[in-house]
């Protein structure tokens, strides 16, 4: 069996119905056997960066291990970007690489390169995958395969990448047949103290669950609506935690961070017990000042990665290793006694006074864009999909857009990345057979970066509706340089050097549909807009908005996560705080249940 049949065979045995890639030399063999196939499809994607993306969007919704495909070198560099993304908000996918002949790889001589675009990949992507190797032996190739496989999927999710040579891709397998599914990869065990987590909900009377990135399989999302349900005890959510939320019930409080509502925020400071499920708690969820979190109350941190709690910089916590799934149902098992009716009226209080529209009527000055999310709010589609990528449009779409349980919301979590929004929508819409609405919000900025993705879009009609919130600049960072730079916009307006391209002109070359509403020139009716875009199977939408639009509230450098900018004054502060807060107290580990001690 040639070895390139049998990498098609696998991926068709591990249920993968998309590769999305881009030619080149080095793939042809493996790109001819996903052709030969009629159970597997290569999509193209007019860049590789857009493949790695798209493999990641396609992961996220759909929960198996998405699939991209890259000639080796400048194919394999440009799949970097997608691949770090991947690990740092633990996508399960699997990135192939096409690589020279091993004999004209340089291996270990002294030289810079033998074969024409040869690249040493694997040591470049090594600190941000689970797993890569160079699959220079032929017999290897079925092991090496499984392995990777297992190693994306299980325990904490990731990228793994495998660089096959041509000569490997084309030598011949002999009585090879596919193998069985082999040991996992990962420990099942558990180290959580039960009757401490019981004890601690029982004695609690301002009790706080934060939903972060890892509440993220479907089995976990269901188990956490059925322990808030259980439950009623108010709830948090990170950004990427967002996706697993249904913020239509009282329980829900508001997303947490350097952009999050203040009330969440409040509630975050005020909490006597902090259940942290899936999230690393990173200084763009809890702030600079990090004993500001839970000030006189005590946190449990569950997480599957025991280094991210052991490294946590805050270590005021109760660190618990364990999956989501495996707690949740362990507390679900059990009667929990809870008692905080007071601390639900005041999460009422602040809800009402510090929710995103209060906080949009006393600080925000043009509020177009917000009220653009207030229209997307409207749609009534219980299955639909937003996706967003990374600049102030993101922050203005996590304050301010509400997400029914069946609604999904996707973004770039730890790094980050513009440009990632379009190509995650690909592949999201060929995870979701097209037949869910994708809202894909961009800046000016991230969706000039990703244009290759507007033909793909285009080609095979899927259902994106592309939604640009054109402010003429990299608004994010001029807010920033507004803040900390005397308003000197270096490289993010048009006095700094930054332009936009025509975008109508954009859509009319990859024959999409184009809308145009200028919210600078006067208040236009945003229902007329959702009416057309109700009638749209994909389309671009350019609504231009002030340069001086801002996000409010902003966590400034060394504030507390309560009190966000602009700041709320001390007398407010006394009337609405529980606990008093002195930035003058030592932080110190509790008990850390992560690991086993001599």
């Amino acid at each position: 069996m040639k070895a390139s049949d049998y990498i098609v065979d696998f991926l068709i045995q591990k249920s993968v119905k998309y590769v999305f890639g881009y030619m080149g030399g080095m793939i042809t063999h493996i790109a001819d056997s996903i052709n030969k196939s009629k159970q597997i499809e290569f999509i193209t994607v007019y860049h590789e960066q857009t493949a790695a993306f798209a493999a990641v969007g396609y992961a996220k919704y759909s929960g198996t291990i998405g699939v991209a495909l890259a000639t080796s070198g400048p194919g394999a560099t440009n799949l970097i970007t997608g691949i770090a993304d991947a690990y740092f908000d633990s996508i399960p996918a699997l990135f192939i690489t096409g690589q020279v002949n091993t004999y004209e790889y340089k291996y270990d001589k002294p030289v810079r390169q033998v074969g024409f675009q040869e690249l040493e990949v694997i040591n470049a992507v090594r600190p941000f995958t689970k797993y890569v190797k160079l699959v220079d032996d032929l017999n290897s190739l079925p092991d090496i395969l499984e392995y990777a496989y297992n190693i994306a999927t299980e325990g904490r999710k990731g990228p793994v990448l495998l660089d096959i040579p041509m000569n490997i891709q084309r030598g011949i397998l002999n009585n090879i047949d596919l193998p069985l599914v082999r040991k996992s990869t990962v420990s099942n065990r558990c180290k959580v103290d039960l009757p401490l987590i019981l004890e601690l909900l029982s004695d609690s009377k301002r009790p706080l669950i934060l939903v972060g990135g890892g509440v993220s399989s479907d089995c976990a999302v269901n188990l956490l609506q059925e322990f808030l349900a259980k439950t009623q005890i108010p709830f948090v959510a990170s950004l990427n935690g967002k996706n697993a939320c249904n913020e239509y019930v009282d329980s829900y409080v508001g997303c947490i961070g350097s952009y999050g509502n203040r009330c969440a925020n409040m509630a975050m400071a005020n909490t006597d017990l902090l259940l942290v499920f899936g999230s690393r708690l990173d200084v763009r969820q809890i702030g600079s000042i990090v004993d500001s979190v839970a000030i006189s109350g005590k946190i449990i941190q569950f997480d599957i990665d025991e280094n991210e709690m052991r490294y946590s910089k805050l270590t005021k916590k109760i660190n618990m290793y364990s999956s989501v799934e495996v707690i949740l149902e362990m507390l679900l098992s059990k009667d929990i006694e809870c008692n905080f009716e007071e601390w639900k009226e005041y999460i009422e209080k602040i809800k009402c006074k510090y929710n995103q529209n209060m906080e949009i009527s006393r600080n925000i000055v043009d509020s177009s864009p917000y009220d653009v999310m207030k229209m997307l709010n409207k749609i009534s589609n219980p299955e639909l999909i937003y996706c967003s990528d990374v600049g102030q449009h993101q922050m203005w779409a996590m304050q301010t857009l509400n997400l029914r349980i069946t609604q999904r919301f996707y973004t770039s979590g730890g790094l980050g990345s513009m440009g990632c929004c379009l190509p995650m929508a690909v592949g999201i819409a060929f995870a979701s057979g097209g037949l869910r609405d994708i809202y894909a919000i961009c800046g000016d900025g991230g969706f000039h970066m990703s244009v290759q993705s507007l033909l793909v879009i285009s080609q095979h009609k899927l259902p994106i509706k592309i939604i640009v919130i054109n402010n003429k600049s990299l608004g994010m960072i001029t807010q920033f340089q507004e803040l900390y730079f005397g308003n000197v916009t270096i490289g993010t307006n048009e006095r700094g050097g930054y332009l936009v391209p025509n975008i109508e002109h954009m859509a009319k070359s990859y024959n999409l549909e184009y809308l145009k509403y200028d919210m600078t020139m006067k208040k236009r009716n945003l229902d007329s807009l959702m009416g057309e875009l109700l009638k749209l199977h994909n389309c671009i939408v350019e609504i231009v908005v002030s340069e001086d639009c801002r996000v409010y509230p902003k966590l400034e450098f060394n504030q507390p996560i309560f009190n966000p900018s602009p700041c709320l004054s001390n007398d407010e502060l006394v009337v609405d705080m529980v606990v008093n807060y002195k930035n003058d107290h030592k932080q110190e580990v509790l008990v850390d249940l992560s690991t086993d001690h001599e």
